[in-house]
């Protein structure tokens, strides 16, 4: 073998050998402490409200929440769906004029909206209601539009004892601390920082929201 071929083939090798091991380090701590509550192909883990159970399907590794209220709650076994202290992550996209919801600290009910708990919004051209995505919801609202209809964006929760802080692919839209007393209108709804399940929002018929790559890091 010449040696120009001989000096190529040690210089491939070299950035296998190294490159291999560095790219697995990454993607290992990217995940890392993270744990996956949706399998992208069952309701494992998770039960759909009595009411309108059709409202939840699976469609290409998402829930797609389409029809009447409905929530979906996650109800274990991680944790025994009970989290006080965590980051959730959840990838989610919207068609136009729809509007949903990711559920932290709150409890399954067989109908009705969940009585327990915070909402996060989801909500970018549904106008009937002002509050955007990424809104704590009547607690600390967002106002702007910052992701468009039909594509794919991240909402990252982070609950931390009376803090939340609340991003939308990796931009912070809400800190909001719990005050001591609670104060109106968080009050007058009985919703107080605890601990919980998460659940996700079927809004209605007009809405059509995705929701995927669920997975929390407790502490």
């Amino acid at each position: 073998m010449k040696r120009k071929n001989l000096c190529l083939l040690a210089g491939l090798l070299l950035t296998l050998s190294v490159g291999i091991p560095i790219l697995g380090q990454q993607a290992t701590a990217k995940e890392d402490g993270w744990i996956s509550l949706f399998d992208g192909k069952s309701f494992d883990g998770w039960t759909v409200s009595t009411e309108n159970k059709s409202t939840f399907k699976l469609e290409d590794g998402a829930f797609v929440a389409n029809g009447p209220r409905a929530h979906l709650y996650y109800t274990g076994p991680v944790n025994g769906a009970t989290f006080k202290n965590f980051e959730l992550k959840v990838d989610v996209m919207t068609k136009k004029s729809s509007n949903g919801g990711i559920y932290f600290h709150t409890k399954y009910l067989e109908t009705g909206w969940p009585d327990k708990g915070f909402e996060v919004q989801v909500n970018n051209s549904y106008d009937r209601d002002p509050r955007r995505t990424g809104s704590l919801y009547m607690m600390q609202d967002v106002k702007e539009v910052s992701v468009p209809d039909d594509e794919w964006f991240t909402e990252h929760i982070i609950v931390k004892d009376k803090r939340v802080i609340i991003k939308v692919n990796d931009k912070t839209v809400v800190d909001w601390t719990e005050p001591t007393p609670p104060q109106p209108p968080q009050n007058a709804r009985g919703r107080v920082l605890g601990e919980g399940a998460f659940a996700l929002q079927g809004h209605d018929p007009g809405s059509t929201v995705y929701y995927k790559n669920i997975r929390v890091k407790p502490e």
